[in-house]
């Protein structure tokens, strides 16, 4: 069985499945679970709708409360019914960790396995500790995960960042441009506001008025949106005035955009890294709740909020944060890199570098992955 509560969560979990099929072709796996539409497509029909878990902050995380623990007690007695041998729990800290806590509790001879475990080299340390008494085995992404993880005796096994072996091979750049009636000049700017229902809920409107003044001052600029299925009705509803501004859907579409456009400005998040993995200069913008943004503040490690940047520990990609994310200070951004291809060229090349430090080229995650669990459940 696996639980993925995001559209994140939802692939790594796919991934899996695949590699474990793929691996163990002898083994008469069964798989069932909690996902979205990639699980889905693998097989696995979740018992409901994935995109109600989609919480990002503190405050977030409050008001979702009661929704939330609802889902756990019905994931957990989905798994009573179930009865799997082996739970894997994908990413969402919040609610995965609360269903390994119900599912522990009751059916204590099931092998729990954490497939990304919570950045406890950023912040809250203590969460090591936490997952440690909660699962039996940690996958994670990065090398400097497993330090905290093994002090507190959880078996971890690093596989990688999954974002580091996107798939571009079925990109077509300049078929995508040409459906867009662009010339090789024209420039295209990708605006990429994030998979979670609070980030387009926060960001949007930060991005409607970059988007508006920027289309006034660039009428020839071309201003696409790749729109996960999570958020695909928020984000039509944001954009319904924007006449503007094309959607796009599928993920050879968004691979494609993010190798044809001269620029992106994009929500923090796993999209930075396949960005920078796709030749994409972009610019970041990220808010929440002021509370939460506080907190983080106040307890956070790390001087960065993009993954190459804290990997190379300096500002690549600009972030503007909070309330610095402001259409001032974006619009000023985009046009100064429209403006001069010496400068996006130079954050390409910075991106690369990072993203070999972060250890671009390895063999994919999910291959990783699957192997771990096999040996772990002895098949």
């Amino acid at each position: 069985m696996l639980v993925a509560a995001e559209a994140s969560g939802d692939a790594l979990g796919a991934g899996l499945i695949a590699q474990l099929r793929a691996q163990a072709p002898d083994t008469d796996f069964v798989f069932s679970g909690v996902g979205g539409v990639r699980m889905a497509e693998m097989g696995v029909q979740s018992p409901f709708d994935i995109s109600e878990l989609s919480i990002l902050g503190l405050v977030e995380g409050l008001k979702a409360y009661g929704r939330v623990m609802k889902r756990v007690r019905e994931t957990v007695a989905y798994a009573q019914a179930q009865q799997p041998d082996v739970v894997i729990l994908v990413d969402s800290w919040g609610f995965t960790l609360r269903v390994a806590n119900g599912i522990r509790k009751a059916m204590p001879h099931v092998k729990l396995i954490k497939y990304v475990g919570p950045q406890v080299w950023a912040m809250r340390p203590g969460r090591a500790k936490t997952l440690a008494r909660a699962v039996d085995m940690l996958l994670a992404l990065h090398p400097m995960d497993a330090p905290y993880f093994e002090r507190e005796g959880l078996k971890t096994v690093v596989v990688g960042n999954p974002a580091l072996n996107v798939d571009f091979s079925r990109a077509d750049p300049a078929g995508f441009r040409a459906k867009l009636g662009l010339g090789a000049t024209d420039q295209m700017l990708l605006v990429l506001p994030g998979s979670r229902p609070s980030e387009i809920k926060r960001l949007m409107p930060v991005f409607n008025d970059t988007m508006r003044r920027l289309h006034a001052e660039r009428p020839a600029l071309t201003i696409v949106i790749p729109v996960a299925d999570t958020v695909r009705d928020p984000v039509e509803a944001a954009v319904a005035d924007l006449p503007f501004v094309r959607l796009i859907g599928g993920e050879d579409d968004k691979h494609s955009a993010m190798m044809a456009a001269d620029l992106a400005l994009a929500c923090s998040g796993t999209v930075s890294t396949e960005l920078a993995l796709a030749g994409c200069p972009m610019i970041i913008a990220y808010k929440v709740e002021p509370l939460t943004a506080w907190i983080f503040k106040n307890v956070a490690t790390i001087k960065h909020i993009t993954l190459f940047n804290i990997m190379a520990e300096k500002e690549i990609a600009p972030e503007f944060v909070q309330d610095d994310a402001t259409a001032d200070n974006l619009v000023k951004a985009v046009n100064a890199r429209l403006d001069d291809r010496v400068l996006r060229e130079a954050q390409i090349q910075s991106q690369f570098d990072a993203l070999n430090i972060m250890g671009r080229g390895q063999k994919p995650p999910a291959e990783k992955a699957a192997a771990a669990v096999l040996e772990f459940i002895g098949t």
